[in-house]
């Protein structure tokens, strides 16, 4: 009897994820004659083309859309499968999800000490908002996720643990010589972080506390470029002060709001009892290490003993 081999599977669903048979080669380190080579078995088992070529851009059929939620399935349980056989030697895959500042301050060095303690363990990342991390791991299309506390209580069902808390600063171009935080947000033209997402509902709830009406010109989700509109003299901003790298030649400055409650906490989430905990406690205690957080009162998962 024959068993479609799983690697020609997960070759399918990289190119139809990437667009591009030419990155899923890059992203699965194979030849993309390999990947033509999977691909092509994959439809002589199915008998139907499962790609189709828009000028550089490669996407799936009617089938071969079809076929892509329940190949996510076949290869998630086998995911399953191989953490727990493994689950004594800590090898496997962990598909992670990371909100963007999180993404670019603090997963690469979590990952660069992954890579040397557990090599064996491979991560798979996605990117979002935070409000869609939650979402994503309650579904199961993500493992974990790095990500800023929600508002809601998080249900016992989850394990959280605090990775890194951020106070939140006025930004402001650098020939704005005002000091007063509160005054500066009253006066000048201010830029908003998306409400959608939890830090931007945290500014707002903060603003309408102490009673500030802002001038606002800008809404938009995306730290970075918010940053750099400050830097061209568009208007003030309301940010968490997030683990750089922040973006290269801006002139500005930083003014520290004076709130204790007035914080971003990011931490690691993952469901309680998920098939790949042994992996996910890895990445924790490296992610702890990597970050300085070794603290157990600071980074304890939430829920435990």
């Amino acid at each position: 009897m024959y068993v479609m081999d799983t690697r020609f599977l997960a070759s399918l669903v990289t190119v139809i994820e990437c667009g591009s048979i030419a990155e899923a080669a890059r992203r699965l380190q194979v030849t993309p004659a390999a990947i033509k080579q999977r691909v092509r078995a994959v439809e002589a088992e199915v008998g139907a083309a499962l790609l189709v070529r828009s000028g550089r851009v490669v996407r799936p059929t009617v089938t071969g859309a079809a076929l892509l939620d329940r190949a996510r399935v076949i290869l998630d349980g086998v995911r399953d499968l191989t953490s727990i056989g493994a689950s004594d030697s800590l090898r496997g895959e962990i598909h992670l999800f990371a909100m963007q500042t999180a993404l670019s301050g603090l997963v690469p060095n979590i990952l660069s000490r992954l890579s040397v303690d557990y090599p064996q363990i491979k991560v798979r990342i996605s990117r979002g908002s935070s409000v869609e991390a939650y979402q994503k791991v309650f579904t199961g299309d993500a493992d974990a996720a790095i990500t800023s506390e929600p508002f809601f209580a998080i249900p016992k069902s989850f394990q959280w643990a605090v990775l890194r808390e951020e106070p939140f600063v006025v930004l402001t171009p650098a020939h704005i010589r005002t000091r007063d935080p509160l005054k500066i947000l009253s006066q000048e033209p201010f830029i908003r972080l998306d409400r959608n997402v939890y830090a931007g509902r945290m500014i707002d709830n903060y603003l309408r506390r102490k009673g500030i009406a802002v001038k606002q010109i800008y809404e938009l989700d995306g730290l970075d470029a918010i940053a750099i509109m400050v830097d061209r003299g568009l208007g003030v901003t309301l940010l968490p002060d997030w683990a750089p790298p922040w973006p290269a030649g801006l002139s500005l400055r930083k003014l520290r709001v004076a709130d204790a409650t007035l914080k971003r906490t990011t931490g690691l989430l993952w469901q309680r009892g998920s098939l790949r905990a042994g992996l996910i406690q890895a990445l924790l205690q490296t992610a702890r290490m990597s970050l300085g957080s070794s603290n157990p009162n600071r980074a304890r998962p939430r829920g435990t003993q």
